[in-house]
């Protein structure tokens, strides 16, 4: 779906702030297809439709503001619902324990490394700032992760994209014809399978 968004609109601004708009979302919580706006972006990059470092610049960019809303949100919103008193408090409160312990601990290095990870690429500012992880500290490692998740994954994507691209152009539409039709077996095989 984000790559038929992207593809409707000009190669211009308005496509530079879709990628942040969903790589900032997803940062920031809410559960959208950021990294798969980042690969469309870097694809549409190879084929000379975007600039990749500006790809690269807009979803390093956002994915550490989009953290950064996620911490203040986790610190100040979900921090709250989990110690207020009432039912399930002893649970919550032994949470926030647990989980103050384990950022004091791996709160950098989960910030970090939960940039590659789809379900921690939502969550871990949230649980960063709900769990009290220092602010100077997170925004060090959320940097250090937007910027290399974004060069990472957007290069990747460039280079993924350039080689689809020449191997259609060496192998033609045959290739495309041989995985269609090998996908169209698989489907046909696991239907009269399940019957």
């Amino acid at each position: 779906m984000t790559a038929l968004l992207f593809l409707t609109l000009p190669a211009t601004r308005f496509a530079y702030l879709l990628l942040a708009l969903l790589v900032g979302g997803e940062s920031a919580g809410i559960p959208l297809p950021g990294e798969t706006a980042l690969i469309t972006g870097a694809v549409l990059a190879s084929q000379e439709k975007l600039s990749l470092p500006i790809v690269i610049g807009v979803a390093a960019l956002a994915a550490i503001v989009g953290d950064n809303i996620g911490f203040y949100l986790g610190r100040h919103g979900a921090r709250r619902l989990l110690a207020r008193p009432g039912r399930f408090e002893e649970r919550r409160q032994a949470f926030l324990r647990r989980g103050e312990a384990f950022f004091q601990r791996h709160g950098g290095k989960t910030v970090f490394f939960g940039r590659w990870l789809p379900f921690l690429r939502v969550t871990s500012a949230w649980l960063a700032g709900a769990h009290h992880m220092s602010w100077p500290r997170f925004l060090a490692w959320n940097a250090a992760g937007g910027i290399l998740w974004a060069v990472s994954v957007g290069v990747f994507a460039y280079l993924a994209g350039n080689l689809a691209v020449s191997i259609l152009h060496d192998a033609g539409y045959v290739v495309l014809a041989l995985v269609a039709l090998g996908l169209l077996g698989l489907a046909f095989w696991y239907l009269f399978r399940r019957s």
